[in-house]
């Protein structure tokens, strides 16, 4: 790998941009807007420089609120907040690409083969000094007796010397245990880097919100084919092609899973889809989890096919009961404890533990990874309670088994906290059971 040059003149002096020096434009007295995917010169939509400066100076903030020199990013998610770039969903399981923070630099980017030289041309808000060409070995297939890991972590504490942060420890999100090996050579102290990445993640700007907001929009629509389509004959499998194709069609940049479950397979909750072929009077949930610009969805659907038993309608009555009353909680200042409180302990709902009824009745943040903070559970709020914040972007959701054994109903609204309270932006309606095709 090509050595970093310590005086490497085309990097110029960093440009320090605190999170008070960005307008985060958190103004609710009006809708969220939710424009179109295109920039035009007759609106202003997402501003995306202003977004890497709010990203790039949340990221320098929590560095600085801790004792981290740097922070080390295998993530994909970190690597896109912090540099504002993608290589795509090949990306997702490689821990190929890295990125380095530190307190007092620009971010450097190790990216696969010719990506770097792509992000010296189209990525101008990255000093071309700063992207490099890396790779450490794609998870061992190359071994790493060849040196690729060793060539690496030089290279990382030629930047930290460079900076001025070599005798300060490194953060580390996550990592292939050879790599951490090879940092400990070097004498670098590595310790917990994604605490850190998470603070500067948990409050969004209003061009997250806006993201956010427009990645929501797409599953609404989604939501509408599938109430037409979901009808005797069609499998489960189906609809999730369907919705796979519909949504890139309208631009998401990653379909990461769609659960589709029916009938029989509704309780216990098994977290996939199949060919399961939809039968009248099946209740069937959904959950579309699928990202546009990088940021993410968890929208939870429930619908009745032709028709519903009195147990089903029972069931999803109490779903909603049970969202109903978080959302209400949910306000600047409140804990997570106050909010998973509302919720049923497992074994009222048949689970013999709140480890087995994990994420069956959960809050979760939202952003450029599915799962941020805050997080919302009986199983670890009370013990260890977040502050809800103005600006986080969340998801609530319930479930409930139906008293005929196997049918089950599960619902989620993504939550915006505003200054005075929860704005849903998840709005294909379910405050009643939908029923499709109904007879």
């Amino acid at each position: 790998m090509n050595k970093v040059k310590p005086m490497d003149k085309r990097i110029s002096e960093p440009r320090i941009i605190m999170p008070d020096m960005i307008d985060p434009r958190h103004d609710w007295r009006g809708a969220i807007p939710s424009p179109g995917g295109q920039a035009v010169d007759f609106e202003e939509r997402v501003n995306f420089r202003r977004l890497h400066d709010y990203r790039l100076a949340r990221s320098r903030k929590a560095l600085q609120d801790s004792d981290l020199g740097a922070v080390l990013c295998f993530d994909n998610n970190n690597i896109r907040y912090i540099t504002s770039t993608t290589i795509g969903e090949w990306a997702r399981d490689k821990v190929a690409r890295f990125a380095l923070l530190t307190g007092n630099g620009e971010p450097h980017l190790w990216d696969f083969g010719s990506a770097a030289a792509h992000h010296r041309i189209h990525s101008p808000w990255l000093q071309p000094g700063c992207c490099h060409a890396g790779m450490i070995g794609l998870r061992g297939t190359v071994p790493p007796d060849a040196g690729l890991m060793r060539g690496a972590a030089e290279e990382i504490k030629a930047v930290m010397v460079e900076q001025g942060v070599a005798d300060m420890p490194l953060g580390l999100d996550i990592v292939e245990p050879p790599m951490l090996f090879e940092l400990q050579k070097l004498g670098i102290e590595v310790r917990d880097g994604q605490q850190v990445m998470l603070d500067a993640r948990e409050v969004k700007s209003m061009d997250e919100i806006i993201l956010l907001n427009m990645a929501a929009a797409m599953v609404d629509g989604v939501y509408q084919m599938i109430y037409e389509d979901l009808k005797p004959g069609v499998r489960e499998s189906d609809i999730v092609a369907k919705a796979n194709k519909m949504l890139y069609e309208m631009g998401s940049d990653d379909v990461e899973a769609i659960n589709a479950v029916s009938g029989e397979r509704g309780n216990p909750h098994p977290h996939n889809f199949t060919d399961r072929i939809i039968r009248p009077g099946d209740q069937a949930f959904f959950d579309i989890i699928q990202a546009y610009m990088g940021y993410r969805t968890c929208y939870y659907r429930t619908f009745n096919v032709g028709f519903a038993s009195d147990s089903q309608r029972d069931a999803y009555v109490q779903c909603r009961e049970w969202l109903d009353k978080a959302i209400e909680m949910v306000k600047p200042g409140v804990s997570t404890a106050e909010i998973a409180k509302v919720w049923p302990k497992a074994q009222e709902f048949g689970f013999d533990s709140e480890m087995e009824a994990f994420a069956l009745q959960f809050g979760h943040g939202l952003g450029v990874a599915l799962h941020e903070r805050p997080i919302i559970s009986r199983l670890v709020s009370f013990d260890h309670p977040e502050e809800i914040k103005e600006g986080m972007v969340f998801a609530l959701e319930t479930y409930c088994p139906a008293s005929d054994g196997y049918s089950a109903a599960r619902i989620e609204e993504e939550i915006v906290v505003t200054a005075t309270g929860a704005r849903v932006i998840t709005l294909f309606p379910a405050q009643d059971l939908p029923i499709a095709n109904e007879y």
